[in-house]
């Protein structure tokens, strides 16, 4: 499968004056959340507006605190997964989001959002893919007993932390290093690695190839055509 990494309404990708508008949703504290939103200002995005489906979240209330539009709703709220994501969708409309980016949204993102913005739904998740997909993803490395851990970027299909891989970085594990520790420090990778990736993502043309992301920069300079960070 083929598919390109913008549509043609968005007129692909855009010019150096232009800054992507994207949506950011969280679940939780939203440390990820608040990383994209410090950096859109030296990046080519823009966060325009939080989703969460926790109103009483933390992130909810810090996206008050810095005046970012909030559309915060429980699931339970609705009939069923489509009515939530097709209300989701008219507000994600309304404000001509581009992008989605996954910051600790903690449910799995269904058709109505997949088919709307194809390919360009990103994830950040605390390992190394295909490792460790899912909840405690930490815990899981630390029982595995794996010596390197890491983050990754991804583009978010059906299935859990199974989309095609945008970028990785590494981290060692520190010997009885205890969860909460490891946890921390891979946080701070993930707000160095996710700003990054997703300002290339949104802006360098690209294409997705299977399970890779060709970005087409490289190819024309004869450069690596493999995704990756």
């Amino acid at each position: 499968m083929v598919s390109e990494g913008a549509t043609e309404e968005s007129s692909a990708f855009p010019s150096t004056e232009e800054k992507v508008p994207v949506a950011v949703f969280a679940s939780g504290q939203g440390t990820n959340a608040r990383a994209l939103w410090r950096a859109q200002d030296r990046c080519r995005f823009r966060v325009v507006t939080l989703v969460s489906d926790r109103p009483e979240a933390p992130v909810v209330a810090w996206a008050r605190a810095v005046g970012l539009p909030i559309w915060a709703r429980s699931p339970k709220a609705f009939p069923d997964k489509g009515a939530y994501e097709a209300a989701v969708l008219s507000h994600l409309r309304a404000h001509d989001v581009r992008w989605i980016a996954l910051a600790g949204y903690m449910r799995l993102v269904g058709p109505t959002l997949l088919e709307a913005y194809p390919n360009r739904i990103v994830n950040v998740h605390p390992s190394l893919l295909p490792a460790f997909p899912g909840k405690d993803a930490v815990r899981q490395a630390l029982d595995y007993g794996v010596r390197v851990t890491g983050v990754t970027i991804h583009l978010v299909d059906a299935g859990i932390d199974t989309g095609p891989i945008v970028a990785q970085a590494a981290l060692r594990i520190r010997p009885g290093e205890a969860a909460e520790t490891l946890l921390e420090r891979l946080h701070r990778l993930e707000h160095r690695l996710y700003p990054r990736t997703l300002d290339r993502l949104v802006a360098e043309p690209h294409r997705v190839v299977g399970r890779t992301v060709v970005w087409l920069t490289e190819t024309r300079e004869g450069g690596p055509a493999w995704g990756g960070g």
